[in-house]
């Protein structure tokens, strides 16, 4: 997909967030099953608050989409239509076959909306089609689906990509050109995946030497760590000076892998999506940095999309798009970027404590209270 023009950035708000984590369940769930919650028909027309916006959301191995970003969604579309609107939620489980079924499900029970974060961007498009015959609007959310989708939010993710990389050359300092770097991208039927690849690419080319790249699968730790494992063999675990690593659950298993092989020390690796466990790794020091992108405005950003979307209200919804995207197979889809931020152990506090998504107590549990107190994180 081509580059968004001009993202228009907007500061990364900070408030609590006071969330519980969403249940998990295959099917789609909402205060019961989507036929309890689904009767009102499409959304050809304007409506009132008694709106139906589906959710469908890729995995569950990357912790955000279960513990923020589903429970976001649903707390800010009742907000928006005062308790009368419904969310109704499926998590694919990192299988395309079965988000497109629930896709289909979502569209046979005539949702008024769906937001989406495809699996697979180009598998996703005949069930897109079908939504917009079928009169439902389908809005991109976080990865761009190729088809007719109305609208995109998501962050900046060529500007992920170039925050991880600067992270890694800042890192290495002035042994930078000399120094050996292994890429673990992402899933490359993920449209994000290039966008962080390129981005990456244009930071660390003729600034590092780039010893060896993988692309993973579905986002898998299990084969990021068997890549990282033949990265090693490869390369040599003494000679590896960084590891880009696209995400924070590859980030783990990168920084496992390492420690089996004997590493005593390890070198920078990098992430995103300011995972719990990920923030504890940086406190301590076997993680460098992750990206974090502030699930609070994303989801936010999507759930007023929606509805107003459904309620027909174009002049608040193209407030809210004020970029356009190119993907594959449409040209200028309104877009909402937002703006990320390299977390360290510098910015914990202004980050994610002050956005409210964890506590001191949630980060500073017993293993890591000696490292908290180091970086004055009490």
């Amino acid at each position: 997909m081509n580059a968004p023009t001009s993202p228009h950035r907007t500061p990364v708000r900070h408030g609590g967030i006071v969330l519980a984590a969403a249940a998990s369940a295959l099917t789609l769930t909402a205060c019961g099953s989507l036929g309890n919650v689904v009767g009102s028909g499409g959304s050809a027309s304007p409506k009132g608050d008694a709106i139906v916006v589906g959710l469908l959301l890729p995995d569950k191995d990357t912790a955000r989409f279960e513990k923020f970003d589903h429970p976001i969604i649903q707390k800010e579309v009742a907000t928006l239509t005062h308790d009368k609107g419904k969310v109704v939620y499926a998590n694919a489980e990192a299988d395309p076959a079965t988000q497109s079924r629930q896709f289909q499900q979502m569209v046979a029970e005539k949702v008024d909306v769906i937001l989406v974060d495809a699996l697979d961007a180009k598998a996703i498009a005949p069930d897109v089609q079908k939504a917009k015959d079928a009169g439902i609007p389908v809005i991109a959310y976080d990865r761009l689906a190729q088809g007719p989708v109305d609208a995109y939010v998501s962050h900046d993710n060529e500007l992920v990509g170039q925050v991880q990389a600067r992270a890694i050359v800042q890192a290495l300092g002035p042994k930078a050109s000399s120094s050996k770097v292994v890429m673990m991208n992402g899933d490359p039927a993920d449209p994000n995946t290039a966008r962080f690849k390129e981005g990456a690419l244009g930071e660390l080319q003729n600034q590092v030497d780039i010893v060896a790249q993988y692309d993973t699968d579905k986002w898998s730790p299990a084969i990021a760590k068997a890549n990282m494992k033949k990265a090693i063999r490869s390369v040599g675990l003494s000679n590896i000076a960084a590891v880009y690593s696209a995400n924070d659950g590859m980030a783990g298993a990168v920084i496992e892998e390492l420690k089996a092989a004997g590493a005593t020390k390890i070198p920078p690796v990098t992430g995103q999506d300011a995972n719990l466990d990920a923030v504890q790794r940086i406190v301590s020091g076997e993680q460098y940095m992750t990206v974090y992108k502030s699930f609070l405005d994303e989801a936010t950003d999507a759930a007023q999309m929606a509805v107003d979307k459904v309620k027909g209200k174009d002049i608040q919804f193209d407030a809210l798009t004020r970029d356009t995207v190119d993907s594959p197979t449409t040209k200028k889809i309104p877009a909402r970027l937002v703006p990320v931020v390299a977390l360290t152990r510098d910015n914990i506090k202004q980050t994610v404590i002050a956005d409210g998504v964890y506590t001191v107590a949630d980060i500073c549990t017993p293993a890591y209270a000696a490292d908290c107190a180091a970086i004055g994180l009490k």
